[in-house]
């Protein structure tokens, strides 16, 4: 592409923009129409076709004449510098905007009349050697309907600005809170962790040695697994067999796992070790302080047209200080995670099973879990 071609491509809308330009010719071609049809009403259906084509060619050329102008003048606003990629063109200010119509509807009128002329053979009168009051009163139609159909093309740019803005702050908003859930629960898992070291150092030198080994390796790929914001299923399951093991070095055979993730599920993308508060509650709170220990299990399955997360435990079957609302710190910070990411749609529910243990069920569509979640920033 030739130095001299760019501005005029940087002027034309690309990808999204065009989508939105085809949208603005479309309802302009339908308003002309709408136009073409009340003036063939108004002379007593005579001439119809006549009507509507010199009603299409006019006002299909003063939407080009105006919306050509708007580009003109936005370009010029933002010194030269193309229209953001899949954006539509900003809009000049009202005085800029008035005078785009005029101009537009007296060019357009004279070059959508000569094309008419083309198409019907027909030789009309051109607004230049027409009657005053004609002249007028072809011009005042004109202007009219540019300036309702700018009116609307203006509303429905505001509407859709003020809605990208919304959404937009909704976006930053929710990643704002994903980041402070984030940051509380690093600190959280690095003191349990720390604990659980502690008193082993008290009982088994040997063992805490080898559990502060595995503890160095854990902390390096849990904290950078934390970093990304969101991973597959198979890294959080990853990163929960980590932990589990990291456990083991202390429990011993008291603690055993049980993992079940099909490999249809393994892909599927959800926030950054959120299953890690359950996995620590059911070891803190169920099986740690049973004598026999018992089974840790976690699941992904499908249920409909949700992903079911399971996090099970054969421990004592009861969380102090939480109930199904959830009001310990792992289980509020998991339900505070799916509502900033997944807002209604995801949900947790915890449940005693008559044999014993507890479990955790969190439902996600997965339709929503097979985009990347918004990147936690570094």
């Amino acid at each position: 592409m030739t130095q001299a071609s760019r501005p005029f491509r940087s002027l034309w809308p690309r990808r999204q923009g065009l989508r939105q330009w085809l949208h603005g010719a479309g309802a302009a071609f339908l308003w002309c129409l709408l136009i073409g049809l009340v003036l063939a009403g108004v002379s007593g259906w005579r001439d119809f076709w006549h009507n509507i084509l010199y009603s299409v060619c006019i006002g299909m050329s003063c939407w080009a004449l105006i919306d050509a102008s708007f580009r003109g003048l936005a370009y010029a606003m933002r010194k030269g510098r193309p229209c953001p990629e899949g954006g539509e063109q900003q809009w000049p200010g009202l005085p800029w905007i008035a005078v785009a119509v005029i101009f537009g509807s007296v060019g357009g009128f004279s070059i959508g009349q000569q094309l008419g002329d083309l198409i019907s053979g027909l030789h009309t009168r051109s607004l230049w050697s027409a009657q005053w009051s004609h002249a007028a009163a072809m011009l005042t139609v004109t202007g009219v309907a540019s300036l309702v159909a700018t009116a609307f093309f203006y509303t429905r740019h505001r509407m859709a600005a003020a809605q990208v803005e919304a959404e937009h702050a909704r976006r930053v908003a929710a990643e704002t809170q994903l980041l402070l859930l984030q940051a509380q629960l690093e600190p959280h898992m690095l003191f349990n962790t720390l604990a659980n070291l502690r008193v082993l150092i008290g009982l088994d030198t040997a063992r805490a040695q080898a559990m502060l080994d595995q503890l160095i390796a854990f902390l390096r790929a849990t904290l950078e697994a934390s970093r990304v914001g969101h991973h597959a299923l198979r890294d959080e399951f990853a990163r929960l067999r980590d932990y589990l093991s990291l456990m083991q070095v202390r429990m011993g055979e008291r603690l055993q796992s049980r993992f079940d993730l099909p490999e249809e599920l393994a892909s599927l993308q959800l926030p950054a070790l959120l299953l890690q508060p359950l996995v620590e509650n059911a070891i803190k709170h169920g099986l740690e302080p049973k004598i026999e220990g018992g089974t840790l299990s976690v699941q992904a399955r499908m249920q409909g047209e949700d992903c079911l997360l399971v996090v099970s435990d054969s421990g004592r079957g009861h969380f102090p200080a939480a109930d199904t609302a959830g009001t310990g710190f792992g289980l509020q910070q998991v339900r505070d995670r799916l509502q900033a990411r997944y807002g209604e749609a995801a949900g947790l529910s915890l449940s005693y099973p008559p044999d014993g243990g507890c479990r955790i069920e969190i439902h996600i569509p997965r339709r929503l879990m097979t985009a990347p979640a918004p990147a936690a920033a570094p």
